[in-house]
């Protein structure tokens, strides 16, 4: 690297020391050739070293310990100053201020600038995981509060004697309960994935079989939000979690329904050069790039407004992420080339368990 630490200091000792040979071979031949015989015009060979010579040796070598003592601390302030920076930023991170960042000045040499550009992208991540912590509390908070207070609320009415006890006020009291097991569920499987700690079973599995599955166990679901299906299922095998795939494709089939409904979704299941990929294409409104950005984010709905009762959890994407991470792969949400949106399970061509 031209601008690196070591090729700017070798470049500093090098003219240091070319400065150095030409104060000292200039100013001896100054001194020698045109002072001297105007000092001493009687010198002979014998003569010892006078107090002149002592003294100009002595200048000399002061204006060279003082231009190296001085390109020397213009070096090392160059090197200490982002090194000062970051420290002071790492302390206000460590003291909960994740908004600290670390400064750099033009000039500094390609290190500093990784290491600066490294920290600042570090605390921004912090910052933001520190953001999504809070955000996803008061969400937890808010998605079992609602299904808890309907609960208690009808089993409370039953004790009053305000209900009358029969099996369809038991069947949705039971349905509420399930809520609240699959919001604990889906917690559950985020904070695995996040520890790492997420248990895969792999066996080998077609793709395009685990796709067709979860396309037939939703069939109602697309008969009930008018939603049309097209496929174009290409086999391609693979070790992986058969359970955990299928539930992947089960959310991102289930968050058509949900937001793309009247529209039609094509499915298609293949593989190229490095993937195995699973991809879902529906004709609905399609999201924002902002938007975009942020559909794997926990708890995050397109429209703030809606309730679980339209929007679902909010976990559904993170969840497919996770599940796809998990595997050694990544899921990718992008535009369609018509009015819609693109999903993508993308997972490596030979998944095998991680020891």
């Amino acid at each position: 690297m031209a601008n690196s630490l070591n090729s700017r200091i070798v470049r500093a000792m090098i003219m240091l020391t070319l400065l150095a040979f030409a104060v000292v071979y200039f100013g001896l031949i100054a001194y020698f050739f045109f002072i001297y015989e105007w000092l001493y015009p009687e010198f002979t060979d014998d003569d010892v070293l006078r107090t002149g010579d002592i003294v100009t040796l002595g200048l000399l070598l002061g204006i060279g310990l003082f231009t190296a003592s001085l390109m020397g601390w213009v070096l090392a302030r160059r090197i200490a100053d982002p090194l000062k920076s970051v420290a002071a930023a790492a302390r206000k991170v460590a003291n909960g201020d994740f908004s600290a960042r670390a400064s750099l000045r033009r000039g500094n040499f390609g290190e500093a600038s990784d290491l600066v550009d490294d920290f600042n992208q570090m605390a921004g991540r912090l910052q933001r995981a520190e953001a999504e912590l809070k955000y996803s509390n008061s969400a937890i908070a808010h998605e079992l509060r609602t299904p808890l207070t309907i609960l208690r609320g009808r089993l409370q009415g039953l004790l009053d004697g305000a209900f009358t006890p029969s099996p369809e006020l038991y069947g949705r009291l039971i349905n509420h309960v399930d809520d609240l097991s699959a919001i604990v569920e889906e917690l559950r499987t985020l904070a695995l994935s996040n520890a790492g700690q997420l248990d895969l079973q792999y066996s080998s599995l077609d793709i395009a079989t685990e796709a067709e599955a979860a396309l037939a166990s939703l069939e109602g679901h697309f008969d009930a939000a008018g939603i049309t299906v097209t496929r174009q299922l290409s086999s391609a095998v693979l070790s992986a979690d058969r359970a955990r795939l299928r539930q992947a494709f089960v959310a991102v089939l289930e968050n058509c329904c949900r937001y793309a409904p009247q529209s039609t979704v094509h499915v298609e299941t293949g593989m190229d050069e490095k993937h195995v990929f699973f991809r879902c294409t529906d004709t609905g409104p399609g999201l924002s790039k902002e938007s975009r950005a942020r559909a794997f984010e926990r708890f995050w709905r397109a429209d703030d407004s809606r309730g679980r009762s339209s929007g679902g959890s909010g976990l559904g994407l993170s969840i497919v992420k996770a599940i796809a991470q998990a595997h050694g792969g990544d899921a990718l949400i992008f535009p369609a080339n018509q009015p819609g949106l693109a999903v993508e399970i993308r997972l490596p061509c030979q998944v095998q368990p991680v020891v």
